[in-house]
């Protein structure tokens, strides 16, 4: 089968299209997929550089892609839950950059009838994250007041939806046609941050929920209130300013399986939900896919056309 490989670390002239064996099902409870979308994720350029190998090695040749969507081929005899023609997405802990993609029952859900394949695997880390992030951890209630740092990009998007539906109250921070991206999906403010500053127009926050990271993150203890939550999918928050403003810091990473899922694909299949696909590339253009990525500015998911 076709599939993409890093042959190295470094940029993405390390990235190869290349022909490998299909993988085949040796646990009874794998699900084999025959991807027809997968999703680009910043994940996919860190693992690539090798600026993870520490905290998450892989092993070269390596094919990335953590989320996939397509048909199932073949079930191992303890899946209960999907059978050959099912349409699904799935979370993979590597290889959505393939023609088929192995992955465990636990990990699969079925796609919203409502979503093209590239529609609905954009959706699967940016729920996931979302729900950790607003829900697991930062236990985000109606009538609260959340603050969505990167608002316009594929995860911020998703956060700002559920966290609309949820009752709360969203602030975005965004820039350029980022604003009324925002605020089309409900968005109460949207703050630009390029021409405003933040801190002076926001007060008393409950969570800050920081997609983009960078110097401006250290800014966003000033809009919370005592007590408040301050949870970034980008970089480690500061110990000492949490301390100062006596706030909840910290890196939220993800463990996404279908459960985590299920609230926000309700939402989708009840068109409460949208996903936002920014660009398509083929898989034979994964490296082009991935450097618009890494140039910033994308608003809404980046995504891989596998199969037609």
């Amino acid at each position: 089968m076709k599939a993409i490989q890093y042959k190295a670390f470094g940029n993405s002239d390390v990235i190869e299209v290349a022909e490998i064996p299909q993988p085949e099902i040796s646990n009874e409870n794998q699900v084999l997929i025959q991807v027809k979308a997968a999703s680009v994720n910043p994940l996919d350029i860190k693992l690539r550089s090798g600026i993870m190998q520490q905290i998450r090695p892989v092993y070269l040749p390596f094919v990335p892609g953590a989320d996939i969507a397509g048909i199932v081929v073949a079930t191992g005899e303890k899946v209960t839950q999907f059978n050959a023609g099912d349409q699904v997405i799935a979370v993979t802990s590597a290889g959505g950059y393939a023609e088929y993609a192995l992955v465990n029952e636990s990990r699969v859900a079925l796609k919203p009838a409502n979503t093209s394949f590239e529609e609905a695997t954009s959706l699967v880390v940016n729920i996931g994250t979302a729900q950790s992030v607003l829900f697991d951890e930062g236990k985000l209630t109606k009538g609260q007041k959340v603050l969505i740092q990167g608002a316009a990009g594929a995860t911020g998007a998703t956060m700002v939806q559920m966290a609309k539906n949820a009752g709360a109250y969203v602030i975005g921070t965004v820039s350029g046609q980022g604003i009324a991206l925002v605020k089309s999906l409900g968005a109460d403010e949207a703050i630009d941050y390029k021409l405003q500053d933040v801190t002076a127009l926001v007060k008393a926050v409950d969570l800050v929920a920081d997609c983009a990271g960078g110097e401006s993150q250290n800014k966003l203890f000033k809009v919370l209130r005592p007590g408040g939550k301050l949870f970034s999918i980008v970089t480690p928050p500061s110990a000492e300013l949490a301390e100062k403003y006596q706030i909840d810091a910290r890196f939220i990473s993800s463990n996404i399986s279908a459960n985590s899922l299920t609230c926000g694909l309700a939402l989708v299949k009840e068109g409460k939900l949208r996903p936002i696909v920014a660009k398509t590339f083929s898989l034979e253009e994964a490296a082009q896919a991935q450097d618009f990525v890494l140039a910033g500015g994308v608003n809404g998911k980046v995504v891989l056309v596998v199969a037609q």
